[in-house]
């Protein structure tokens, strides 16, 4: 029974530190995207200042897709724990 009990909170223990590298890769992904697509955005107006205005409305639209995917895959991530935390009570 003892060994049974150690072995469940072993798991829970493993599935929130799951969870919690989860969220970190999910923003540290987020961030390097949204860095690419800002340097990229910035050379391209450095070589093509005449259309500027295009590539800073793509830049912005590209910038919420990624925050839009980051935000979907951090409320798996909490549901994921919710779930796991939910079968400790």
């Amino acid at each position: 029974m003892q060994a049974a009990a150690e072995a469940t909170y072993s798991f829970l223990q493993n599935g929130l530190l799951s969870a919690g590298l989860g969220a970190g890769l999910i923003l540290i992904g987020a961030g390097l995207g949204i860095g690419l697509i800002g340097g990229r955005a910035t050379e391209a107006m450095a070589r093509q200042p005449e259309i500027s205005g295009n590539i800073q409305t793509a830049a912005i639209i590209l910038a919420a897709l990624i925050e839009g995917a980051a935000l979907f895959g951090l409320v798996i991530m909490f549901l994921i724990m919710n779930s796991i935390t939910g079968l400790v009570g």
